[in-house]
């Protein structure tokens, strides 16, 4: 049985440090292996993750397109399958943003949630949600449903 005491790391697993600047008998004396002048033989000197020798770097290389919009929304999104799998569990009849955050539909009551209409639905439920694709309005109604839209703003 091995013993915490006989615990040793593996023969060359563990080098021995580097001696900087301990005279030039060592080999690392001097310039302490830093060479004689430059960037890299200052102290403080860090590089920029980008630099890559004073070649024009990949992302000045690159061409820019596009555009992302500050305005866009990105929602959480729930099918009607989910909602049909808990109102059949647990006899849940209204879903609001509170109770689909406790059922694990969505993760965030903060974040807006669009309904989309992948699935069935067999049961009459009511679905306050920030959007509705319009299958999924379609689906909710014709079930027996209402498909409300809330307001946050």
């Amino acid at each position: 049985m091995l013993k915490l005491n006989e615990l040793h790391p593996v023969d060359g697993a563990v080098k021995k440090k580097k001696r900087v600047g301990r005279g030039n008998g060592s080999g690392l004396g001097k310039t302490a292996g830093r060479g004689h002048n430059g960037a890299r033989s200052r102290s403080g000197y860090t590089q920029k993750p980008y630099f890559e020798g004073g070649q024009l770097p990949i992302i000045k290389r690159l061409p820019k397109r596009g555009f992302t919009s500050p305005f866009k929304k990105s929602y959480q999104v729930v099918n009607l399958t989910d909602i049909e799998r808990v109102a059949t569990a647990t006899g849940l009849t209204e879903f609001t943003l509170e109770s689909m955050v406790g059922c694990g539909l969505v993760k965030n009551e903060k974040k807006l949630v669009k309904i989309l209409g992948e699935g069935t639905l067999s049961t009459s439920v009511t679905v306050l949600a920030d959007a509705f694709s319009k299958s999924a309005q379609e689906k909710i109604s014709k079930a027996g449903g209402k498909a409300e839209v809330v307001d946050r703003a």
